[in-house]
């Protein structure tokens, strides 16, 4: 038999809901944060972020890795830079991307690890 993944009566615990309540975040920060994790939502963007985890790169290494067009990758680093996912730096002629913070690098790393757990 099957087990039930809800409660089999109705009951509020006053005292959970009211701390949680007051925990709890305005509606457009969570907004934001849902934007930012659309980001990790579309596999070239996190192939991009997941190769800067390992070092940081310019956009025609980018290309090569990921076996892509310059043109394509630069339009997914603007949609990272936008979210403030990615940074550059300019050295003589080059430009490198890495990743923003070490936020960014702990999901991404998060983000793998809980997957292969599944695997």
């Amino acid at each position: 038999m099957e087990e039930k993944d809800t409660c089999e009566f109705i009951c509020v615990h006053e005292d959970a809901v009211k701390d949680v309540k007051s925990k709890m975040l305005e509606d457009e920060f969570f907004f934001e944060v849902s934007d930012n994790f659309k980001a990790f939502g579309e596999s070239t963007r996190l192939k991009i972020m997941y190769a800067l985890s390992q070092r940081d790169l310019c956009v025609c290494d980018l290309a090569a890795v990921l076996d892509m067009s310059q043109s394509a990758i630069s339009h997914q680093l603007r949609v990272l830079r936008g979210k403030n996912l990615v940074k550059f730096r300019r050295k003589g002629k080059m430009v490198y991307y890495y990743l923003a913070d070490e936020h960014v690098v702990s999901m991404i790393e998060f983000g793998v690890e809980h997957t292969k757990e599944k695997l």
